[in-house]
């Protein structure tokens, strides 16, 4: 080696720095890679993609293949920078070559070609899959040795290598990927993929039109009456009850429903001939269960009960889809808003109105793991069921009782204080 001129020692430790920069780039390119976009280009039949994938399914193997070369090649330029050093300075060059290449490969051969691979990984990656398969196939005993010597130390540890599980997601990791996406897709679009994460969270009750609410057929009104109700009814389909609501018969739909005035003599026979069978659904339920039933049952509307069987509400398929679309239809004119805003910055909000809807309206945070309405809200809070306008205080939130109804509050005005 002391025979070599200077020039090709030179040369040799030039092109080591660049071979080291290729492992170190490949490395940080490979293993940065978008993992998604890499599976889309794979279903795609992208012959380098497969390639990367196929080079990526053994990790292990991959990341030994590139350090065994990266420390021979850093080793090696070590040693030929020390006898450059040693021929131009002597015994001081030792310590000179150490200092330099150490400089020189952290600049060159580390930071450089590393941050360059983690900005654009899909680049260097690709370009440096087909040298790494063929340098993979040439050391593959190497390779190997060296890895079953690994993988045994890391059993010891209770790592196996062979599991890869690190890109699989949970609810929450796959709601900052859509969360972080923002650029890339709709916000619609954005919005409807969080409300669909949304709806292991949110149960059947937090979307129900409450008991108190729920229009009904009495079987045990006069037959004048029902046709009266029927026909001056705005909803799709309407339980039929005897006597109370505890007691549902049946779902009468607007289709049964036409049939059954068209009769020249419509009884109540008639009417129960025309009902279905009643779908019951417990209020705990969560609505991603509550979506899969109503496919899998081919129902649209169910009963909520609770857990003595009472019922508790109605629950639509419309009400589900609306937690992921958003409304269907605006409120109709006669139709009072639930939520109104008012000149100093307050709203004037229905007593019935959901809290849930409340919060995803105005950006509040309303505790929910309550009551599901501000009117439980303000009675749980209170203690005690209000028969006169009074102030209140859930955390932030200033609230003005402004209308009592039956020992319920009709309405009241809310605003934020920061």
């Amino acid at each position: 080696m002391n025979d070599v001129p200077l020039s090709i020692l030179g040369g040799i430790l030039f092109s080591l720095i660049l071979i080291s920069a290729f492992f170190s780039s490949s490395e940080t390119g490979m293993l940065t890679l978008n993992k998604y976009r890499l599976k889309h280009l794979v279903k795609n039949k992208n012959r380098t993609a497969i390639r990367v994938s196929k080079l990526l399914e053994r990790p292990d193997r991959l990341l030994g293949l590139i350090l065994i070369g990266n420390n021979f090649v850093n080793i090696l330029a070590s040693a030929i920078a020390t006898i450059i050093a040693v021929r131009i300075w002597g015994d001081a060059g030792v310590a000179i070559a150490t200092a330099a290449l150490t400089l020189i490969v952290l600049i060159f051969a580390e930071v450089t070609p590393k941050t360059m691979a983690a900005l654009h990984p899909e680049k260097v990656a690709f370009a440096a899959s087909w040298l790494l398969s063929i340098l993979l196939k040439v050391f593959y005993p190497i390779v190997v040795f060296v890895n079953s010597l690994s993988n045994g130390l890391l059993r010891i540890f209770g790592v196996h290598a062979t599991q890869n599980d690190q890109h699989k997601l949970d609810s929450e990791e796959l709601r900052t990927v859509v969360n972080e996406a923002s650029g890339l897709i709709p916000a619609a679009h954005q919005e409807m993929l969080l409300s669909i994460l949304d709806l292991e969270k949110v149960s059947v009750e937090d979307i129900m039109i409450p008991r108190n609410e729920v229009v009904g057929i009495d079987i045990e009104d006069s037959i004048e009456e029902i046709i009266e109700q029927v026909c001056s009814s705005r909803h799709t389909r309407m339980p039929v009850y005897n006597g109370e609501l505890n007691k549902v018969i049946g779902i009468l739909h607007s289709r049964r429903a036409a049939t059954f005035l068209q009769d020249p003599n419509p009884s109540k026979a008639a009417l129960l001939k025309a009902t279905v069978e009643p779908y019951f659904i417990p209020e705990s339920t969560s609505l991603n269960t509550v979506l899969l039933n109503f496919q899998k049952d081919h129902q649209q509307m169910g009963i909520v009960v609770d857990e003595y069987g009472d019922v508790q509400g109605i629950a639509a398929l419309e009400d589900v889809l609306e937690e992921i679309v958003g409304e269907f239809t605006p409120p109709t004119q006669d139709e009072e808003e639930e939520i109104q805003p008012l000149e100093d910055g307050s709203f004037r909000i229905e007593g019935s109105t959901h809290i849930r809807d409340i919060n995803k309206t105005l950006e509040w945070h309303l505790p929910t793991d309550g009551p599901k309405t501000l009117n439980g809200l303000i009675i749980e809070t209170l203690e005690f069921i209000p028969e006169h306008p009074i102030s209140l205080w859930v955390g932030h939130y200033q609230i003005e009782i402004q209308e009592i109804e039956d020992k319920v509050v009709k309405f009241a005005k809310l605003k934020l204080k920061r």
